[in-house]
Order: structure tokens, then C-alpha cells, then sequence
């Protein structure tokens, strides 16, 4: 708000919405005291009136891990409880990294509230704080996942323990040995596996039908429940000739086998956050600070500020984002940039957090540090695109709440079709159980995010970071790219491309023409100044130096009258220009030409460009092969544009191109139905970024352009742009296979348990492997690379 009137058109606002009894804008305090019918409407309505005013409402986050969820019907359930609290805007729980992440209206949620709603849906929330003390979190979480996966093993192994027995009068009798096991024995070896192992599986499933719903963990104690009563009542009934007769073992080796796939599927889902886990890791805890009398302090990472001087030894990780003081070094952003070569460093040099020095010593100051640094963005952006859930999960997770029911029904009916026409109870029984321990929810639960956390944690790895899933799913299918020349496919700075030398040497033109652009800051000056630093030519002084607007400078040196400028410069003093079909054929080549004059006589000329990137002509290549339209837009000259088109082999350039015009070209190619990626690095592109189906950014560019951005290029290489769509669509293979392998399962193997042809131990085999193979599918991911060599 910025007036009173704006107070007012708010109070108005809410007075109108539907459900508000009384409502008071304070414009001093800008707040909303709002009173209202929680029969009518809620916060988030409120909130949604606030925002349709035009106005904002502050929010909070809150990330914590959830303990105790075993399907995706639970995630689903978690879900549920917590976006009916009032205030919630948003709730994704993440079934396969056991996290919630619930988006609120600040303040009117309490972290009791959470606590209490996951607890009453059935599970554990580990809850520490708002997502700003989310490291702390997360540490914790790692350290009890580790603990809970060191626990599980121990109870498989008991299990498998007390169960290989049972399975062992099954072997014997393969080869011919006949051997049973007396009821009593079979009773103290199945009991402990059934309720203090599978206590874990009674629980969650009592969890799961007190809130109204069910999960995998229902049809495994449906199954599995009754076998070993079905055994018990032989044993009642038959004494000791129920021996060989018995169902333990199914029980038993049932939950066992559940119990090895559920150890599997965690150490899998391990591999598919290793990408977190690496960029986790790379964070420092101490900084080596420098004091105003000299001497250095070992810092926590936390009591760093900016403007800190930070010293960095040989082969020590960086702490903070800094700007280079004092030394040179080779630094390894690997992990960071996906970039294998060390990159030198030297000062006026920038540096990242996480980062690895090489063999010399650094003096940095420090710039970003905490959740501004450039690795906590990147955990952030990694952490965002992997909790959330692409369209296709949104319609699993409906699939998966109904799927426990269906299944259910399938084996009723199993059991009355045998029952009635094979006139049998213990087949009947039989087929049943196999039905119900066969049916999987997990597989389907498990398709999509165990890809998309793989998918794009291998990006990440290679430099491209995507924002979220969105992005990710529509990726895919680009087909028509649009690049901002400068800075993407162009270096983005001015450099030497030419020098021709009319009299005397290039190098004297060179010292010349860098010695009288010592005063000036224009971007020509600086190639010039930057070519002669790197041959190492000393300049001469200058004296009367004059810079013209539009055409040049001019100054006297070592006696002499010294013109660099445009053409127009020249034919002002009456300095007749030689061979000037020279300059005209390097500015068809999208060169700007600078003439040199001494004493009234030109001796040289300058050629200067944006030279193209070194990998530019292979990036259009490469999205030529994906099948991608490409276009180049520029606000340069068209004759300039239309060159450097051809010369990386752009289907087409569009030259004098203003920043909302840019927008206008996006807009264009989504009219010819395109799916259009917008590519470039600075504050004029963000309009683009905005208006494209996924917007792409160069990291070496401005903030906003990041900020707008689909997906980030953690390195200046155009080459990226096709590896982006190249690991949205290797994931998004994953997530059609996964989903295909997880419904065919289920479709073929719950008729196959239906008709007796599978025991109840076979059919817990099939379900134990089923989520194993799905998310192991997914682990495949972790190879990929971008297919270029850097």
C-alpha cells in the first residue's frame, strides 16, 4: 500500500468477499484486521481477495522430515491433514525424500498446529524451525536416516533369521528329501516375525484406516494376518496332523521379503539424493578471517559478514562467495559449475563458496554470504525442482488413494469365485492372500519422484539447475529456441579481432592506438587497453586528451597529433582514409572499425567484435539434432545480426531488436504453436525469460535474469542449452517407464495371484521387487552427461 486510498480499496475488497463479518486496513501498520465465518471462508481465501486487490500477502515456510510413511497413500493422507489447517496454502510431502514442505500465510500457523496434524494423520513429523534453519535440519534428518536404515537391516536380519527355517522343508523337498517341521516349531519361528518384526506394518496400517483411508501396509496385514490364522485354526482342529499342512512360512517369508524390498528401496532412494548430499557437503563450517592488525581467527561460517577479509591456503575449500584482493590460483567449481578444468583466478576475479583452491594463496573479500551465497541458491533451486510433483504424479496420487479399496474387492471376490466353484476354503484363502500380498501402490508412488530427483540432481551436477518441476515437464518439449546474441553465443565484451598496420607495425599501431585511449572508458578503449596488457606493451604519456562523443578520442603523444575514431572523425579533420574497402568488408563481418591517424596521415586500423563463444556454432548444432527451431534476436545492426546468424548456422536472426520486442518474438513463435525456450544473460531479457514457455539463463549474467528463469547455465556454455532439454526428456523417459513397468506389475500380476498360478511367498517376491526395480530404473539417470566433450 502506498496512500490511504489504497487502504481503503482493500477494506472495500474485503467487505464485498463472501464469509468476512468486519474488516479494518490500517495504512500506517499496513495491516488487515479481518473478522469472518469459518463456515464461509478461510485464511487462504482471504489471502487470494488480498492478492486479487493487487495486493501481497507476506508468507513462511516451513521443511521437515516425516518419519513412518510407506506408500504413496501416505504421503497423500500427510497431505491432506495438513492443507485443511487453517492458513496452509500449500502442502507437498514427498514420499520418496520423506519431507513436507508446507507454504503458509505468515503467522497463522504455529508449529504445534503442524506437529499435531501430522502426528493425528498417523506419523512423525521432525520438526525444527522455518525453513531458514533448514541446514540444521537437514543434518539431523541425514543422521536419522542413517540410524533408521542401520535399524532396519538389524530386523531384516533377525527376520531372515527366523524364516530361513521355514523355508528350509521347502528346499529339502525340491530335491527329494521329505521333511516337516512340527507345528510348535513352526509357531515360535513365524510369531516373533509376525507381531514384533511386523509390528511396523500393524501400526501404520491402524494409522492409516483410523484417518479414514488405506495403504500397502493394510494389504500386507490382511494377507499375511490370514495365513498365520488360518494356520492357527488347523492346528486347533487337526492337532498334530496339521503337520505339512500349515501356512507360517508364507507369513512369515512374506513380511521378510517385504521387509528386504522396503531395505532395498531405501538404500536406492539414497542414490537418487546423492546430488543434495554432495552439494550439501560441499558447504564450509569455518572461515579463516583476517584482522585489521594482520593476524588471522578461525570463524564459525555463521559469524562471517560481508565486507570480511577471508585468506585461503592451497588445496582448502573456499568459504564464502568473495571478490579476489590479493593472489592468483586455479580453482575446481566442479561441483558447482559443472566445469572439469580448474578456472584461474586472479584479482578483480569473483569466487564461489564450495569451491576448491588450488596451489596458491588467496586473499578474498567476502560478498555473499549465509542464504544469499551462490551454493545455498543452488541447494535451494535443486531442493525446489526435486519436492515438487509434475502433472502426471497429481494423477498417480488419485490412482493410489483408491487403489488399497479396488484391491480389496479383487480379493473378496477372489475368495467367494474359488470358494463357490472350487468348493474349497484353503485354496480360496490362498488366492486371496496372494492377491492382496501382490498389489503394490509403492511401484506407482515411486515413479515420478525418484526420477525427477535423479534427473535433475544429475543436471545439477553438469551446471544446469532447474527452478522447479514445472520447468522440468515442459523442458521436454521445446522445440524451438530463442538466443539473445550478446553474452549467450557471443563473449559479451568487445575484443581485438583485426589489426592492419597502413604504415609502421600492428604492434605500433596497437601502442598507439591503446597509449591515447588511456583516458577513455568506452567499451573499445578497454578491448584495446586489455590487448596491449596482454602482449605486455608499455604505453607512452599522454597529453591534451579530448574525447568526442559519437566519433572518437584525440590527444597528443611524444609530440604528436593522434586521431582514433570512426570515419566520420576523419573526414571531419579532412584526413583521408586508405583502402577503405578494407573497413567496409570487416563490417560486413560484424566488425566496428576504428581509424588510426598520426600527424594528420593514417597508419592503421583496429577491426573490433563480440567474438562468438567457442562453443556457440555446436550449441545450435546440437538442438539442430534434438529437432529444435532456432532464432537469434539482437539489437544490433541487421547486417551484423545476419552475419553472425550465419555464421553459427541460427534458421533465423532478427537484428535492432528492443528489449519488449523480444517478449513480441516469444509470443510470435508460441502463435505457430512452438514450445519456446528464451535464452540470455541481462536485465533486458528477463521480459523474454518471462513471456517463454521456459525461461534460461546464462549464470554469469544479472540476478533478475536468473531470478526469471526456468533453468540456470551455471557456466557460459551455449552447449547447455541442448543438454537442458536433453535431461528433461532422459527424465521424463524414466517417468513413462517407471509409470508403465508399475501399472503392467500390478495389471498382470493381480490376475495371475487371482487364478492360484502364484503362492502367497512368490507374490510377496514380486511386490518386494517391484518398488526395488522402479526406483533402481531411476538410478540410471546418474550417468547421464551432456553428450560434448568440454
Amino acid at each position: 500500500m502506498t496512500c490511504s486510498a489504497c487502504a481503503m480499496r482493500l477494506e472495500k475488497a474485503l467487505m464485498r468477499a463472501t464469509g468476512i463479518v468486519d474488516a479494518g486496513v490500517n495504512f500506517a501498520l499496513e495491516r488487515a484486521d479481518v473478522s469472518f465465518d469459518t463456515d464461509e471462508t478461510d485464511i487462504g481465501s482471504i489471502a487470494g481477495v488480498i492478492r486479487k486487490a493487487g495486493f501481497d500477502v507476506p508468507e513462511e515456510t516451513f521443511s521437515f522430515g516425516v518419519d513412518g510413511m510407506t506408500c504413496s497413500a501416505c504421503s497423500g493422507r500427510v497431505e491432506k491433514a495438513l492443507a485443511r489447517l487453517s492458513g496452509v496454502l500449500e502442502a507437498n510431502v514427498n514420499i520418496a525424500i520423506e519431507r513436507a514442505d508446507i507454504r503458509t500465510i505468515a503467522g497463522s500457523v504455529s508449529l504445534e498446529q503442524l506437529t499435531k496434524a501430522v502426528r493425528e494423520a498417523g506419523y512423525q513429523p521432525q520438526i525444527t524451525g522455518t525453513a531458514e534453519f533448514q541446514d540444521d535440519a537437514d543434518q539431523q534428518h541425514r543422521e536419522r536416516e542413517e540410524a533408521k536404515l542401520a535399524r532396519e537391516k538389524r530386523m531384516l536380519l533377525i527376520s531372515i533369521a527366523l524364516s530361513a527355517p521355514l523355508v528350509l522343508h521347502m528346499a529339502l523337498k525340491f530335491i527329494g528329501i521329505e521333511f516337516e517341521h512340527l507345528p510348535v516349531v513352526e509357531v515360535l519361528l513365524a510369531t516373533p516375525v509376525q507381531f514384533i518384526i511386523g509390528a511396523r506394518f500393524y501400526k501404520a496400517a491402524f494409522n492409516a484406516l483410523r484417518a479414514g483411508s488405506a495403504n500397502m501396509d493394510v494389504l500386507v496385514v490382511m494377507g499375511t494376518t490370514a495365513a498365520y490364522a488360518y494356520s492357527w485354526y488347523l492346528i486347533a482342529t487337526l492337532g498334530e496332523n496339521a503337520t505339512g499342512k500349515l501356512y507360517f512360512e508364507a507369513s512369515a517369508v512374506i513380511i521378510t521379503l517385504v521387509l528386504l524390498g522396503k531395505f532395498m528401496e531405501a538404500r536406492a532412494k539414497r542414490g537418487t539424493t546423492a546430488a543434495i548430499r554432495q552439494l550439501m557437503d560441499l558447504r564450509p563450517e569455518t572461515a579463516r578471517v583476517k584482522q585489521e592488525d594482520g593476524s588471522n581467527i578461525q570463524l564459525s561460517i555463521g559469524e562471517v559478514v560481508t565486507g570480511n577479509i577471508v585468506i585461503v591456503k592451497p588445496g582448502e575449500r573456499i568459504p564464502v562467495d568473495g571478490e579476489v584482493l590479493a593472489g592468483y590460483s586455479e580453482v575446481d567449481e566442479a561441483l558447482i559449475t559443472g566445469e572439469s578444468l580448474p578456472v584461474p583466478k586472479t584479482i578483480g576475479d569473483t569466487v564461489t563458496g564450495g569451491a576448491i583452491n588450488g596451489t596458491g594463496l588467496l586473499e578474498l573479500e567476502a560478498t555473499n554470504i549465509g542464504e544469499d551465497s551462490t551454493l545455498a541458491k543452488i541447494i535451494h533451486l535443486v531442493e525446489n525442482a526435486q519436492a515438487g510433483k509434475a502433472p502426471v504424479q497429481r494423477l498417480v496420487d488419485r490412482i493410489s488413494a483408491i487403489f488399497v479399496p479396488i484391491v480389496v474387492v479383487i480379493a473378496l471376490v477372489t475368495f467367494i469365485s474359488w470358494y463357490l466353484f472350487g468348493g474349497s476354503f484353503e485354496p480360496a484363502l490362498i488366492a486371496a492372500v496372494s492377491v492382496l500380498v501382490i498389489a503394490c501402490p509403492c511401484a506407482l508412488g515411486l515413479a515420478t519422484p525418484t526420477a525427477i530427483m535423479t534427473g535433475t540432481g544429475a543436471a545439477a551436477r553438469s551446471g544446469i539447475l532447474i527452478k522447479d518441476v514445472e520447468s522440468l515437464e515442459r523442458a521436454h518439449r521445446i522445440n524451438a529456441i530463442i538466443f539473445d546474441k550478446t553474452g549467450t553465443l557471443t563473449e559479451g565484451k568487445p575484443a581485438i579481432s583485426h589489426i592492419h598496420a597502413f604504415s609502421g607495425t600492428e604492434q605500433d599501431v596497437l601502442r598507439t592506438a591503446a597509449a591515447v585511449q588511456q583516458g577513455s572508458e568506452h567499451p573499445l578503449a578497454r578491448a584495446m587497453l586489455e590487448r596491449a596488457e596482454e602482449l605486455k606493451i608499455s604505453l607512452p604519456e599522454v597529453t591534451e586528451f579530448q574525447s568526442h562523443t559519437g566519433l572518437g578520442v584525440s590527444a597528443t603523444i611524444e609530440n604528436q597529433a593522434v586521431v582514433c575514431g570512426n570515419l566520420e572523425m576523419l573526414q571531419e579533420r579532412g584526413i583521408e582514409p586508405i583502402e577503405p574497402e578494407r573497413a567496409h568488408d570487416l563490417e560486413a563481418q560484424a566488425n566496428t572499425v576504428v581509424w588510426l591517424a598520426v600527424s594528420g596521415r593514417v597508419i592503421g586500423l583496429i577491426a573490433i567484435a563480440d567474438l562468438l563463444r567457442p562453443e556457440a556454432i555446436d550449441a545450435v548444432e546440437a538442438l539442430r539434432r534434438l529437432g529444435t527451431h532456432t532464432l537469434m534476436l539482437s539489437g544490433d545492426a541487421e547486417r551484423v545480426a545476419a552475419h553472425v546468424g550465419r555464421e553459427v548456422g541460427v534458421d533465423k536472426s532478427l537484428g535492432q531488436v528492443k528489449p519488449d520486442q523480444k517478449a513480441q518474438a516469444v509470443e510470435e513463435l508460441r502463435t505457430q504453436n512452438y514450445i519456446v525456450g528464451m535464452i540470455g544473460d541481462g536485465i533486458n531479457d528477463a521480459p523474454a525469460l518471462a513471456a517463454a514457455d521456459v525461461g534460461i539463463a546464462m549464470g554469469t549474467g544479472t540476478d533478475i535474469a536468473m531470478e526469471t528463469a526456468g533453468i540456470t547455465l551455471m557456466r557460459p556454455d551455449p552447449r547447455l542449452v541442448a543438454a537442458a532439454i536433453s535431461a528433461s526428456r532422459a527424465t521424463f523417459r524414466k517417468i513413462k517407464q517407471n509409470l508403465f513397468w508399475a501399472f503392467v506389475y500390478n495389471v498382470v500380476g493381480i490376475p495371475l495371484a487371482a487364478a492360484g498360478i502364484l503362492t502367497p511367498t512368490l507374490a510377496g517376491a514380486a511386490m518386494a521387487l517391484s518398488s526395488v526395480s522402479v526406483v533402481s530404473n531411476s538410478l540410471l539417470l546418474r550417468s547421464w552427461r551432456p553428450k560434448f566433450t568440454k
